[in-house]
């Protein structure tokens, strides 16, 4: 591993040397492109110079472990820098595990209510405020393409665009059924029910990355109407585009122009044909892993919400937390940031 980083290291030197030629930086495309490289290397690199630093300051102290004057302190600058040795090896093994090229796209996330009625739209609604806060915390943007909202304010189907940094890193997990346990609102008789939402998020897709050739398509187009639509008119302003090839289809009727309706839908079938194709290279390359927790199977059971006791459970990685309210105003570091840990853990093991 540490010949491994002293080659990146002497490659990191490498660009910083091309970034100062005149000849590069006349070049913009070869000089963005060492931009990129150079900030991609550098975390690494600050952590080799450190682990080395680090390991020739315990060569120091331990030829002090012979001075008997010297011996007591020295072994407790030991015992620290050996844990701090410890702590940047596995940084370094962290670097080494292969980037995923989408985890810096942004999202596009779809809510969908399941088994339960009107209790499981409800429960919908619950998870899109939930994420929309989570959002806001992050200073993500968040734009509606299409939402089917119930008579009571429940969510029977929304599916919106998140746009930031490093969103579909963070919400990859989220893809899966979430089931909650509660008295539902639209009963008194006490009972608890269990009712569950789907969500599925997916890395929005570039031009780059699927050719979509609208004359594969049929445009149909419609009134927005009912109470999901926003912007309810006597115009056909909504719109639903459907993939001959493959079936899926995308509609949007939350804007007011028919032509922003269409452009929204086109980003949702082109990330709906992105989704496929991810889908179909991760299948190949993650049948030896045990935990998948960023596979993305929307009928896998992934967490569930227990209102009685006040406890959401990540059932992947066998997480339970006491904080429900807090999950529910968005506050959801502490469960992603365990899945992004369990993940990365995984990924360690199999190099």
């Amino acid at each position: 591993m540490l010949e491994k980083f002293q080659e990146i290291e002497n490659k990191f030197h490498d660009i910083e040397r091309r970034m100062s030629d005149p000849e590069v930086i006349s070049n913009q495309k070869k000089y963005q492109d060492l931009v990129k490289q150079h900030a991609n290397l550098k975390e690494g690199v600050s952590i080799f110079r450190q682990y080395k630093k680090t390991c020739q300051e315990i060569e120091g102290s331990t030829e002090l472990l012979d001075d008997p004057e010297m011996a007591e302190l020295a072994n407790e600058e030991l015992e620290g820098l050996n844990k701090e040795k410890e702590e940047l090896e596995h940084q370094l093994k962290l670097f080494l595990i292969p980037k995923n090229p989408e985890d810096e796209k942004n999202a596009i996330v779809e809510i969908r209510s399941g088994t339960g009625g009107d209790e499981a739209a409800l429960f919908g609604a619950v998870l899109y405020r939930m994420y929309k806060k989570y959002a806001e915390s992050n200073k993500w943007k968040i734009d509606v393409i299409d939402e089917n909202i119930t008579e009571l304010g429940g969510v029977k189907e929304v599916s919106f665009t998140i746009t930031g940094n490093s969103v579909f890193q963070k919400l990859k997990y989220e893809s899966g059924t979430h089931r909650v346990q509660r008295v539902p609102e639209t009963e008194s008789s006490g009972r608890i029910h269990t009712s569950a939402a789907t969500v599925a998020i997916m890395p929005e897709a570039d031009e780059v990355d699927v050719e979509l050739n609208l004359s594969d398509c049929r445009v149909d187009t419609y009134r927005a109407s009912g109470a999901g639509g926003q912007h309810i008119n006597k115009t056909d302003s909504a719109v639903r585009i459907t993939h001959l090839p493959t079936g899926l289809v995308a509609a949007c009727q939350d804007e007011r122009s028919q032509f922003q309706n269409k452009e929204k839908a086109i980003r949702l079938l082109r990330s709906r044909l992105y989704e496929v194709q991810l889908e179909e290279q991760q299948k190949a390359a993650s049948e030896s892993r045990k935990l998948q927790v960023g596979t993305g199977d929307r009928s896998q059971k992934i967490r569930t919400y227990n209102y009685p006791q006040g406890r959401v459970t990540d059932h992947r990685i066998n997480l339970t937390v006491h904080n429900l309210d807090a999950i529910l105003e968005g506050k959801l570091d502490d469960i992603i940031d365990a899945l992004i840990r369990a993940d990365q853990m995984e990924k360690m093991a199999a190099q």
